[in-house]
């Protein structure tokens, strides 16, 4: 059994240590550069504002004169498309498909995009004195493996001309600009995330594979370091050191430090590569078959544009100036307009008075309740983030999506023990969990980032600790991969010599036997 626990990690690791020599490198890459995408704040930011003068229809006007009968799950008003103002429609039950486009201005739908509005849509998102280049369609590429992006392929790519030289993609069914990559971004992803996923496997012959490769890789890695770590105590001398005076019995340097190595950083070497293994929920195993909400609890009877709506410029003259965005929005049986500017939290306005609503606290909790068919087991109003509900830097791989502060968080009594956490400004689902999630919180997040909030309050001491586990992780597996490979080198070479010729056996005289001396 031994033998085979020294032989097994001897020969796994011949393979495995230059993946994981690779993950620690590209790991720490990620620390400060993510896999680019477009964040809400960013979106915002580089949308042009809504003019209040502007001769725009009423929501229920434009989605009659377009065709778009029945209730919707998503109705926003921004100029999104080509820098013109358009309505961006999703019709209920429609999940993961792209918005349907129309004019504001005149109801027609918008046709699928083309470069014309895909260079006007990058323009706008530029700003006055960019240039733009148009670079032609792609379906997906090194840096749009994101399932999110699906509905809105083909992707139109428009390169700018500012400082970052920031590669744009537009969305070919409705023209949004849908995500941004500036070059160094680009640059440090190929020794980043792009490795780190192991995506060159991406969009090839090996893409239907990609999963399962890097889910059997983590499996066969958190082995081969878990049978190196019981290798490393057993030939760890811990009562007398051996004849040389070391407690490690192997006399070259290399293999020295790689038996200490294993002992200091093989813990945390096990867990990232196990927790790399979570994070890609391996065959849904944190997939525990949670009820779905009843929304219309919370929501009332789904969206539908009523004639009864105020006009787009009375909704914009009673938000104010610099407004981005017209999202509406259901919440207790009422329509509700959340006007959002560049920057901080909407305003939320009454879409038929143009006026701003105030949502009573009381009356939304009663109905967040309906949300399960379950006993609420306990209601908290959290004011700063905890454990389960926080907020990751931008670049960071669950980051950028947005947390409001506060919420109100319910648990509860389920077989899932659910928690959902509402939003008291707009009445809005603001996230959701259940002991799965929360498992996979642990098993991933914790253990693979350390998004421990006592440590990402105190940063530098996260980036040093991440650092030094990281740089010891990579030289205990660069120098794995180094002894390794010498010695499959020796074996090749001592299996390719060719055995000295024989010869006939000289005839020797009868000698008496001596006694041996062992």
């Amino acid at each position: 059994m031994k033998r085979l626990l020294f032989l097994g990690h001897r020969w796994l690791g011949i393979v495995l240590c230059a993946f994981f020599a690779m993950w620690f490198v590209s790991g720490v890459v990620m620390m400060y550069v993510g896999y680019p995408k477009l964040t809400e704040a960013e979106r915002l930011r580089h949308l042009p504002p809504l003019q209040a003068g502007a001769p725009l229809l009423g929501p229920q006007q434009a989605m009659s004169i377009a065709g778009v009968t029945g209730p919707l799950s998503e109705l926003r008003l921004a100029a999104a498309s080509g820098g013109a103002a358009v309505y961006l429609a999703r019709p209920a039950g429609a999940k993961g498909a792209a918005a349907i486009a129309v004019d504001a201005r005149s109801g027609a739908r918008i046709a699928p995009t083309g470069q014309a509005r895909a260079m006007a849509s990058a323009a706008a998102f530029a700003g006055p004195g960019v240039g733009t280049r148009y670079l032609g369609p792609v379906d997906e590429d090194a840096f749009t493996h994101s399932r999110g992006l699906d509905g809105h392929r083909p992707l139109h790519r428009v390169q700018l001309s500012d400082p970052e030289q920031t590669l744009l993609y537009v969305s070919g069914r409705t023209g949004e600009v849908v995500r941004d990559a500036p070059r160094t971004e680009r640059l440090w992803n190929y020794a980043g995330a792009w490795l780190h996923w192991l995506y060159p496997l991406r969009g090839n012959m090996f893409d239907r594979y990609w999963a399962d490769i890097v889910n059997w890789l983590a499996i066969a890695g958190t082995v081969m370091v878990l049978g190196g770590a019981a290798v490393g105590l057993l030939r760890w001398r811990f009562r007398a050191p051996y004849r040389s005076g070391s407690r490690s019995p192997y006399p070259g340097a290399l293999m020295r430090w790689h038996h200490v190595g294993g002992l200091l950083f093989g813990a945390v070497t096990a867990t990232w590569i196990f927790s790399g293994l979570m994070s890609m929920n391996p065959w849904r195993i944190f997939d525990g078959g949670a009820a779905p909400l009843h929304m219309q609890a919370l929501e009332g009877p789904a969206l539908l544009p009523s004639a009864r709506d105020a006009a787009p410029a009375a909704l914009l003259s009673a938000a104010g100036p610099d407004i981005r965005e017209l999202k509406w929005t259901r919440v207790m049986g009422n329509t509700l307009v959340l006007a959002q500017s560049a920057a901080g939290k909407p305003l939320v306005l009454d879409s038929q008075a143009s006026r701003p609503a105030v949502l009573d606290s009381g009356a939304l909790l009663d109905a967040a309740r309906g949300l399960l068919p379950h006993p609420v087991a306990s209601v908290e109003r959290l004011e700063a983030y905890d454990l389960y509900y926080y907020s990751r830097d931008a670049h960071s791989m669950t980051g950028g999506a947005g947390k409001p502060l506060p919420v109100w968080r319910i648990a509860f009594a389920d077989p899932q023990r659910s928690w959902v956490y509402v939003d008291p400004h707009t009445g809005a689902l603001a996230g959701r969990s259940d002991r799965h999630k929360r498992t996979s919180r642990w098993l991933f997040a914790m253990l693979h980032s350390w998004d421990w909030l006592p440590l990402l309050e105190r940063r530098p001491l996260w980036d040093l600790m991440m650092l030094a586990f990281s740089l010891g992780g990579a030289v205990l597996s660069a120098s794995g991969m180094v002894i390794g490979w010498r010695r499959l080198g020796r074996k090749l070479r001592t299996a390719g010599a060719k055995p000295p010729a024989r010869g006939p056996i000289p005839h020797r005289k009868s000698e008496p036997r001596t006694a041996s001396p062992h």
